[in-house]
């Protein structure tokens, strides 16, 4: 299978496993840098990996971003959705203690 290479010299193959790039863009961007790296680093190095792949393997790609982020936002939505729910206090009778009853 064909590679392609990060600025650093990291490997990967373009399979479509977006979660391979984004671990790989994490190492040889962020950790490398030890936490101290710009939006403009990581974004050259994006696009570095977009320079190198194929029409077919970029729509791959952005077939695996669209949906993940799908996914995603669905779920903010529900988390959301469940927490206004969640969050309405529900309305019960109270009964007093028996030591606090008054007795006729």
């Amino acid at each position: 299978m064909r590679k392609i290479k990060t600025s650093t010299g990291a490997t990967l193959a373009p399979d479509g496993d977006l979660l391979a790039i984004i671990e790989v863009l994490y190492r040889e961007v962020t950790a490398r840098h030890e936490l101290d790296r710009s939006f403009d680093d990581m974004n050259n190095e994006i696009a570095n990996l977009i320079a190198q792949m194929t029409p077919p393997e970029l729509r791959r790609y952005l077939q695996e971003a669209l949906f993940v982020n799908t996914v995603t936002y669905e779920n903010q939505k529900a988390s959301a959705y469940i927490g206004r729910v969640g969050a309405r206090p529900v309305r019960k009778k109270r009964r007093m203690p028996s030591s606090n009853r008054r007795t006729r």
